[in-house]
């Protein structure tokens, strides 16, 4: 089978790799649609020769990583000791794209990202992602996919989408706060679709106008572009009666962007970040002490967090195919990646199959 590469300095290389055939506890995929994640481009920008551990991993495999962690498609082999519950032959699944040990009390409750003892296992970075016609993965780490759902949104779910919920849930978002949200690349405007199903009041901040038209498409209240407002947070504070946004979530990963979504959120507000790297500096005092200001880290989500994020956009039928601006074969990858990197589109999906 054919499975995307990143070689270094932003290229991209289509090999071949053998068919994979499952272990005893593991089931085979058939990809049926591959998101492209914002994370991913730190392995495409990463240097030659830099390899996986170099960009933040210890673990995994060695030799060329087939890439994609935003796994989704249908069951085409088991294990001997995979049981039908866990998994059968033709069920549409999504896939929890990490492996940890399986029995810690991380594990247990569905988030091996966290393992106990590291996790082992990062699809796409330090084993065998997606970006390929068949994915071979443990059956503890699937994750079912309503009828009602079209492959490509559960790809979304399986990271990008998936996060935004995460985030909000950490949040504790309801319906009477009004959300600040700082960065509407895939994550972001994610948060915003389902901010707004959720019956929040959103302010969508981004520096490329594109990504503010497609926030307001997807239901953001108001838009400010940071780079044409000399005052973020008192912008956010004239739209919110002078108080500040309830919450805020920076999914932008920027220092500043980082400082100005604790800053603007009111007395008890909570500020969460989902934006991986990089810096922020904040004046311990008033940014935070004096005024009970809560930050929190979000990283992705459980195994349970998915599967009620998927069944949450069923039920209320959210349209979170609309994230995708554009849609490639695999063949398309090195092109598919080219755009992607500008970071002035919307979401892209690989359709290997």
């Amino acid at each position: 089978m054919k499975g995307v590469v990143f070689p270094g300095d932003r290229r991209v290389e289509l090999m071949d790799f053998p068919d994979p055939t499952p272990g005893p506890d593991e089931v085979v995929l058939e990809i049926r649609a591959s998101g492209m994640c914002g994370s991913d481009l730190k392995y495409y920008r990463a240097p030659a020769g830099g390899g996986t551990a170099a960009l933040g991993f210890a673990k995994g495999i060695q030799g060329p990583v087939i890439r994609g962690h935003e796994p989704c498609g249908v069951v085409v082999a088991v294990g001997r000791n995979v049981s039908p519950r866990q998994a059968r032959i033709g069920q549409r699944v999504m896939q929890h794209h990490y492996r940890g040990c399986g029995v810690c009390p991380q594990c247990a409750t569905g988030w091996m990202q966290l393992c106990d003892e590291g996790v082992d296992e990062v699809y796409g970075a330090t084993g065998h992602g997606a970006h390929a016609h068949y994915m071979k993965c443990p059956a503890r780490t699937l994750v079912p996919l309503p009828d009602e759902l079209s492959f490509e949104t559960g790809a979304a779910i399986s990271c990008g989408t998936g996060t935004a919920w995460g985030a909000l849930h950490r949040l504790g978002l309801q319906g009477d706060h009004t959300i600040a949200i700082f960065g509407q690349g895939p994550v972001g405007l994610s948060a915003t679709q389902l901010a707004k199903a959720m019956g929040a009041r959103v302010i969508a901040l981004d520096v490329a106008p594109e990504r503010l038209a497609r926030a307001r498409e997807f239901g953001a209240d108001a838009v400010i572009n940071p780079k044409e407002t000399n005052d973020v947070v008192g912008a956010i504070r004239d739209l919110t009666h002078g108080l500040g946004a309830h919450l805020s979530l920076d999914a932008s990963s920027s220092p500043a962007a980082r400082r100005q979504a604790v800053q603007c959120v009111r007395t008890w507000g909570k500020a969460c970040y989902v934006g991986e790297g990089d810096t922020v500096t904040l004046e311990v005092s008033p940014d935070l002490l004096r005024r009970q200001v809560t930050i929190i880290g979000s990283w992705t989500f459980s195994t349970v967090g998915q599967a009620e994020c998927a069944r949450f956009i069923a039920d209320r039928g959210i349209e979170v195919d609309r994230l995708f601006t554009h849609r490639w074969r695999l063949e398309q990858a090195d092109e598919a990646y080219r755009l992607f990197d500008t970071q002035t589109t919307g979401k892209g999906v690989i359709l290997p199959n």
